[in-house]
């Protein structure tokens, strides 16, 4: 199993090369329990529309960073057409900003990984 904690990139050096979603998604289901936000290895059917969403946003939005693509990607959550019709924004950014920084190989300073993780 990848350690999750490490972030390796989704793409290798070679910009002209894009990761698929299937790759992705098995990515995520392998690692998806050891996610500080994980009820249970059960749950990964709830988060994979989030991190399909943080995968796609991600090569759409290369160059930005995190904190300002965040207010964009909220609000195109709504509309979403993977989105699960009951997720919220809270719920599930944490999934998303994982996906979006393995994409573009963001480790995110330790501010950024407590902002990004469910408060309760």
């Amino acid at each position: 199993m990848t350690d999750p904690n490490t972030f390796d990139q989704a793409s290798p050096v070679d910009p002209g090369w894009q990761a698929s979603w299937d790759t992705e998604d098995n990515y995520w289901e392998e690692n998806f329990s050891s996610r500080p936000y994980a009820i249970g290895p059960d749950y990964y059917d709830r988060f994979r529309p989030a991190y399909r969403y943080g995968f796609e946003s991600a090569q759409h939005h290369l160059g930005r960073r995190w904190d300002e693509a965040e207010p964009d990607l909220q609000q195109g959550w709504t509309t979403y057409q993977h989105r699960a019709p009951d997720s919220t924004w809270d719920d599930i950014k944490a999934a998303v900003r994982d996906a979006w920084d393995r994409v573009v190989g963001n480790r995110g300073s330790q501010t950024d990984r407590r902002d990004s993780e469910p408060r309760e």
